[in-house]
């Protein structure tokens, strides 16, 4: 989708868009207020509906992975061997 609207770097604007949901569903799952969010990212209530919003101009990946431990999860990066027919690697984000 993203490689579709010519984004820069597609890989990694689907990555902070699942990052961001996934943020915004535990949010939502734990019933916070996004100013209890905001407690807990260590982050400004303007940014916590920036974020659930889906603008994320303001967040790297990395402060993204931040912001997913700080709520009590954890992050895994696994670097596999790149598929035989592809010319470049990919990059994906799953869930548990």
């Amino acid at each position: 989708m993203f490689a579709d609207l010519q984004v820069g770097e597609p890989d990694e604007a689907l990555i902070k868009a699942a990052l961001a949901a996934k943020i915004g569903s535990i949010i939502e799952h734990r019933h916070l207020t996004q100013a209890e969010a905001a407690r807990i990212l260590g982050i400004d209530q303007p940014k916590v509906s920036a974020l659930t919003r889906g603008r994320l101009a303001g967040f790297s990946t990395e402060r993204l992975f931040r912001l997913i431990r700080a709520l009590g999860r954890d992050v895994d990066i696994v670097v596999r061997k790149r598929r035989p027919a592809a010319e470049t690697g990919r990059a994906r984000v799953f869930f548990e």
